[in-house]
């Protein structure tokens, strides 16, 4: 094993512009083998400390200092391809093609991140998205010490993250190279990061551990200090009970004690409740939302999806996955009736108001020359958040909106400030059907938080389109994927999809990873004509041919599928025993901690294998 070695350091830096210090007396070192995550709210200075460490930035004062011969590659939020070059010059140069071809490293980052765009297309003919993973190829193919990479995600869809996550945990040996990284994308901060750095009030705070780890030392270290933000701290503990209940593997990385987090969370009730909700989401809307009757669209005789039924029930929270180009965005055009279908048909409830969160900004465009404060001054007066009455003001204030940017006008706010407006907006309008398109986009991991927070109490039914894999676990409770122009249930999630698309490209013979270019319809969502709208949910076409059981069949497989449910809720309480067992025993004898870490490794490798089965079950009697 190889020892960590010092590649970079910082002393004392510090960084100011006219109105404020950005960042005071910061000293930080980077180690081989470090994978750092960075957080913080838009503004506080993450993108500026990244600025600072690769050199792209002068500081103020404080210096940075490199080891001799490291070499430090950047992907920065900046576009600074040149325009008149082809793709394949871009990315690899004047290699020629046997040389880059015959390089596994080169191929597999360039099936993963560019298959769809053409080899020889000048790079100011391509999408913004295009030329941002076109953009990061070049980086990542490059040989680097440390590579810093802001906000990579953007422009990825579901597969090309996942590929990306992979390939970042595989490209350096344990223990060599560095890489720092910025992103809103909780699930793949939680994936590649083993620490954060939480830049705040103009320092950089660390911990140890991914973002699950970062959420349970912040709550722990705000219970010791005794904090008064009684608003900050009640949704991050909702935040940590629901990541406390989540999957095991959430709560895997951390290294430190937590049964201090375990008591802050005992009297925490589950993050919705769905009964109530969807009770009141009833009362709101009635019992007809939407429904899709073998509905299919078709633009310039190339069908997007068909045979689509699907009754969208009060109160469903539901997540819509699939490639770039599959019809997401299309589909969520149905279900707001801004789009037809060419055919089947669309039964609508007359109960149902719409809400719609598109990509454009579209219901701002109207009120771009005026203040925020005169736009909240026109919409409702109050709004109910866990029983309490907000403002509209304070309502934006709890979503990360400066009191000072209300005289703002709304044309000049940032993206990230506009997708608060946004937001804000659109509850204030009272919908009792959700439409969220690509929602994290242009925000921080501060604002997902307070969004969630406040969907959690929203009484209707919600769906969403993201390629952000923690936001979709943690606000919907199932998940649908467009898969072969058919839409299919996914009682296993994000991961039963991306195993699915797995074996369907394998078995197309396509390239792995990136996805399509941008939807076809993927502007569709950005006309206003559409107040109302309705659904309802459920079935789902699967893309394969279903598998007919016979009654005996039938019914051995519902049992063991019983069978295996009732022996994974005792595992996963065995494997929380064993954990508490752990935390209580002296750190100091290893041979009794590796004796507790080898039967917790057991329970977990049974508990994998027992899921497994349940997937295949599931499919089975879906």
């Amino acid at each position: 094993m190889s020892a960590k070695t010092h590649l970079l350091g910082a002393e004392e830096l510090r960084l100011a512009y006219p109105n404020r210090v950005v960042l005071e007396s910061v000293t930080l070192g980077i180690e081989s083998g470090d994978r750092i995550g960075i957080v913080g709210r838009n503004g506080d200075g993450k993108s500026s400390l990244l600025g600072l460490l690769s050199g792209k930035i002068e500081p103020d004062g404080g210096k940075v200092t490199r080891r001799a011969g490291v070499t430090f590659g950047v992907l920065d939020q900046a576009d600074t391809l040149d325009g008149s070059k082809t793709v394949s010059e871009t990315i690899v140069g004047n290699r020629s093609e046997h040389e880059w071809a015959g390089d596994p490293k080169v191929r597999d980052i360039i099936s993963g991140l560019v298959p769809d765009i053409p080899w020889d297309a000048k790079i100011n003919t391509l999408s913004g998205g295009q030329r941002r993973r076109v953009s990061l190829a070049t980086l990542l193919i490059g040989d680097w010490d440390i590579i810093a990479l802001d906000e990579p995600t953007n422009h990825l869809d579901t597969e090309g993250i996942a590929w990306l996550a992979e390939h970042l945990k595989n490209r350096w040996a344990k223990n060599t190279g560095a890489l720092l990284l910025i992103t809103h994308d909780r699930w793949f901060l939680d994936e590649v990061a083993t620490d954060t750095w939480e830049v705040h009030d103009a320092k950089v705070e660390p911990f140890e551990g991914g973002y699950a780890a970062y959420i349970l030392q912040s709550v722990e270290r705000d219970r010791k200090a005794q904090v008064a933000e009684t608003k900050r701290r009640n949704i991050m503990r909702k935040e940590l009970a629901w990541l406390r209940r989540g999957a095991p593997a959430r709560t895997s990385k951390p290294k430190f004690r937590i049964d201090a987090a375990n008591v802050l969370i005992a009297d925490v009730p589950p993050v919705r409740n769905k009964i109530e909700l969807a009770n009141l989401a009833v009362a709101r809307i009635g019992k007809d939302v939407v429904d899709l009757q073998n509905t299919g669209v078709a633009f310039e005789e190339r069908d997007i999806f068909s045979g689509i039924n699907w009754n969208i029930a009060p109160g469903e929270r539901t997540a819509i996955l699939g490639p770039n180009g599959a019809g997401k965005s299309t589909l969520l055009g149905l279900i707001a009736g801004i789009l037809e279908p060419t055919s089947g048909r669309i039964k609508r409830g007359k109960n149902v108001r719409l809400g719609l969160l598109d990509q454009q900004f579209s219901a701002l465009e109207k009120v771009s020359g005026d203040r925020v404060r005169e736009v909240l001054a026109r919409a409702k007066t109050s709004y109910v958040v866990d029983g309490k009455e907000l403002s509209p003001a304070q309502l934006l204030e709890r979503l990360g909106f400066a009191k000072e940017h209300l005289s703002t006008r709304v044309g000049d706010l940032s993206g990230g400030q506009k997708r608060r407006l946004q937001l804000l907006m659109v509850l204030l309008s009272e919908p009792n059907l959700l439409v969220l398109d690509e929602p994290s986009n242009d925000v921080d991991t501060e604002f997902l938080t307070a969004m969630e927070d406040l969907l959690d109490s929203w009484p209707g039914t919600l769906i969403v389109v993201s390629h952000d894999r923690y936001l979709l676990e943690r606000i919907t409770d199932q998940q649908y994927a467009i898969l072969g122009g058919k839409l299919r249930h996914l009682p296993g999630g994000v991961d039963e999809y991306l195993r699915l698309r797995k074996a369907e490209i394998k078995q197309s013979g396509a390239s792995v990873g990136g996805g399509a270019s941008i939807a076809t319809c993927a502007g569709m969502l950005s006309g206003s004509g559409a107040n109302q709208a309705d659904y309802s949910y459920t079935v789902s076409n699967s893309a394969a041919p279903a598998t007919i059981l016979s009654g005996a069949a039938r019914r051995d497989a519902e049992k063991e599928l019983a069978s295996v449910e009732r022996r994974l809720e005792k595992l996963q309480k065995s494997v929380v025993q064993e954990k508490f067992a752990l935390a209580e025993l002296d750190q100091s004898d290893y041979q009794k901690l590796n004796e507790e870490m080898a039967k917790i490794t057991t329970l977990e490798t049974e508990i994998a294998e027992l899921e497994e089965r349940w997937l295949e079950l599931s499919e089975l009697l879906s």
